[in-house]
């Protein structure tokens, strides 16, 4: 038995739908623990693209049971259209998917106010999807929020909405500016995703820890990065939920003594999307090079990612805040027309030079980074299978990724298909 955790090693969007989806083969449980439908995992099977923002990557195998935790916020709508949309291809079950009670719901007036307040901030916008998911998580924390189990039992659900929406109506029309809701059309368009879901609801933390007592090897997949995470991240420009590997117990209701491992995903180089401090971007032609060669715009958004060179400070923070017991290397490929690449191995700021992550914004905003070069392979590694076969730089630098990370290396990728991938090492085994 195995239970496994997969987190992304930087600010998200390192491919981890990619590395669930071939993790899953090994797994009888995949089960999504924090954030929402403001993260997209992208899986390519047989040249054909899907992208999941709730469901988890598991769905795409068969015989596996997908389960989303209780440390997710759920938009009803949005879980279903992707439900609908799976049916369609061929590739949704319904006795696979389970659904907990316990997980919050993103309702319309999350999103209203994510985007109004964004908006607002002006030069101070930290960068949101406008999904709803931070308000969606502040009710959460203050007590208000409603909950999945809630949201099946309609006298409950009528009762919290009447007396929820006399605040939101107040915050919206009278601080914001913005038009109200009424309660009876959120409630009748409720009712009927209540309807929906109803079948999918469960307990789903007596389920996992039943499951992992009859020896099941568990797979916990959480969305963004270490970077994002709201304790452990560039904050303030960070999500709402914790997105490191803790999280995973109680996004879940499974306890830390049954976590066997914790895989970090990163990309060869790096990217984020949104406002905040990215030491080693690149700016101009250097980070046009990575957006267009890796296709660096967001699943979920469409945006533009900002790119740059791997920076190994942020590689350090993440397998110490994760506890990470193995890294995957992720879009090794693209950088296979390079004649020289640099990996950041400090920062200097004002004389001094940090070789942890500072946890001070001013630090990070002008933090320069301090780079050390390594020849590149200039060989293309799409058909590449083992690591052996590998040229001599390439092996060079997945090396050095581990040897300042303090990681070992289990996997790395050479395409976007499932199979152009070399595993090194299988945490399941």
């Amino acid at each position: 038995m195995s239970n496994i955790v997969i987190v992304g090693a930087q600010w998200g969007d390192e491919g981890k739908g990619k590395i669930v989806d071939i993790f899953t083969e090994y797994a009888d449980l995949i089960v999504r623990f924090q954030g929402g439908n403001n993260a997209g995992h992208t899986i390519v099977v047989d040249g054909e693209k899907t992208v999941l923002h709730l469901i988890p990557s598991g769905i795409l195998h068969q015989n596996k049971k997908c389960i989303i935790g209780n440390g997710v916020v759920v938009d009803p709508e949005v879980l279903i259209d992707e439900i609908d949309a799976l049916k369609k291809r061929g590739r949704f079950e319904d006795d696979r998917l389970l659904i907990s009670e316990d997980a919050h719901l993103i309702m319309p007036y999350h999103k209203k106010i994510d985007a109004t307040k964004e908006n607002l901030k002006g030069i101070r916008k930290i960068g949101t999807t406008g999904r709803g998911i931070g308000p969606a998580y502040e009710d959460k924390t203050a007590r208000a929020g409603i909950r999945v189990a809630d949201l099946i039992d309609e006298s409950v659900f009528r009762d919290k909405l009447k007396f929820i929406l006399m605040e939101k109506n107040h915050l919206l029309v009278n601080l914001l500016h913005q038009s109200g809701f009424e309660v009876h059309d959120i409630y009748d368009k409720y009712m009927g995703f209540a309807e929906r879901l109803r079948g999918y609801v469960t307990n789903t933390s007596i389920y996992i820890n039943n499951e992992i007592k009859k020896g099941k090897n568990v797979l916990f997949e959480g969305a963004q990065g270490t970077l994002l995470d709201v304790d452990h991240g560039t904050y303030p420009y960070v999500t709402s939920s914790n997105t490191v590997a803790g999280s995973a117990c109680s996004g879940t209701g499974v306890g830390p003594t049954h976590i066997n491992g914790v895989i970090g995903i990163s990309k060869a180089y790096t990217t984020r999307v949104g406002e905040g401090p990215f030491p080693t971007e690149q700016n101009g032609l250097m980070g046009d090079w990575f957006r267009e060669k890796g296709h660096e715009y967001g699943a979920t958004t469409g945006r533009p990612r900002r790119c740059g060179w791997l920076d190994a400070v942020v590689l350090r923070h993440a397998a110490r805040v994760n506890g990470l017991t193995g890294m995957v290397i992720t879009k090794l490929d693209i950088l296979s027309t390079l004649g020289k690449i640099k990996i950041c191995t400090g920062y200097t700021f004002e004389g001094k030079t940090y070789y942890e992550f500072p946890s001070n914004k001013r630090i990070m905003l002008g933090a320069e980074p301090v780079y050390e070069e390594m020849d590149g392979w200039m060989e293309d590694l799409s058909d590449i299978r083992d690591f052996d076969s590998l040229p001599s730089n390439t092996k060079k630098y997945i090396n050095r990724i581990a040897e300042l990370s303090g990681v070992e290396t289990i996997m790395v990728s050479v395409g976007m298909e499932r199979d152009q991938t070399i595993l090194l090492k299988n945490p399941f085994e």
